[in-house]
């Protein structure tokens, strides 16, 4: 099975890792030299140039271009794996066995963007890792491999994030053969359980101190490594938060936004319900006892 692979995140390098380490007759990849907008882009051309795989810089999957350069590849199915555009249907209809997508979310559930974001920043107890047959609409197709995963309340970005990758490469060495030998199943959607996650934008990264302090924890551990970190601001200057802690023994008659101690964990400040310690700051924020954020 010949496979042309689609990629730019740190999810698509571990992929094509495996890929390789399997010894499978990968006969192109597409990847982008650099990206404006994911925190946890990656050029995969080093990898491909270290195991003579065939390469090109594709800024536009749908062009005439790539769709030349991987039709010239005679692939039997193309792999995209974190690539946040998307596929016309030119390409869809290339290959016989079609594009297989990924996406880490419970399909048809929380389709769309920033889908590990969204899952921590409204605490989601669980999500999914999801392989599935791409079509025109955007995380609506049939589904190839889904595999549930928990979510504990110290989960933050960069921990849920390893524990896609780890359920979606085991996922990958199960289906593989399925796709070889054409044992697997297509299991369409139900769309009576779809929604769609909406792009995030800075202004949902701000930190409001009246929200609860479980909700900014939430958004916290949401946008921190590898993703933007959440922020608020002082004097017009920004201040990133990596890591915060809810603190829940303080009175309910202080205003949301005071800063209540200054210690070694970090600052306190009241928060709507509770107050949230600020942990890690970028850069080091030490206010005054007593003062408002």
């Amino acid at each position: 099975m010949k496979i042309a692979f689609i990629g730019s995140i740190d999810f698509s390098q571990r992929a094509l890792e495996l890929l390789i380490e399997m010894k499978l007759d990968i006969v192109g990849v597409c990847t982008l030299e650099r990206s404006t907008f994911n925190a946890d882009h990656r050029d995969l051309a080093k990898i491909c140039q270290e195991n003579n795989i065939a390469w090109t810089y594709t800024p536009d999957i749908n062009s005439d271009e790539s769709l030349r350069w991987l039709k010239n590849k005679n692939p039997d199915v193309i792999f995209c794996f974190g690539w946040s555009r998307l596929i016309k249907q030119d390409l869809l209809e290339l290959t016989s066995l079609g594009v297989v997508g990924f996406h880490p979310a419970a399909l048809p559930a929380n389709r769309g963007r920033h889908p590990l974001i969204w899952a921590l920043v409204l605490g989601l107890k669980k999500t999914a890792s999801t392989f599935f047959f791409m079509d025109a609409g955007a995380d609506t197709g049939d589904i190839l491999s889904q595999q549930e995963i928990s979510i504990t309340d110290q989960d933050d970005a960069r921990t849920l994030y390893d524990k896609v990758i780890e359920t979606a490469l085991a996922q990958i060495t199960k289906f593989l053969p399925q796709l070889a030998t054409g044992s697997f199943q297509r299991i369409k959607q139900k769309e009576q359980y779809a929604n769609m996650w909406r792009k995030r934008c800075i202004p949902d990264g701000k930190i409001d101190w009246r929200m609860s302090a479980q909700s900014i924890y939430n958004l916290v551990r949401g946008l921190t490594t590898p993703y933007f970190g959440a922020h608020f601001l002082v004097d017009g200057k920004e201040i990133k938060v990596w890591k915060s802690a809810i603190v829940t023994d303080v009175p309910n008659n202080i205003e949301p936004g005071k800063v209540l101690s200054q210690s070694n964990p970090g600052t306190v400040v009241k928060c709507g319900i509770g107050a949230i310690c600020l942990t890690v700051t970028e850069p080091l924020f030490k206010p005054n006892v007593g003062s408002y954020l």
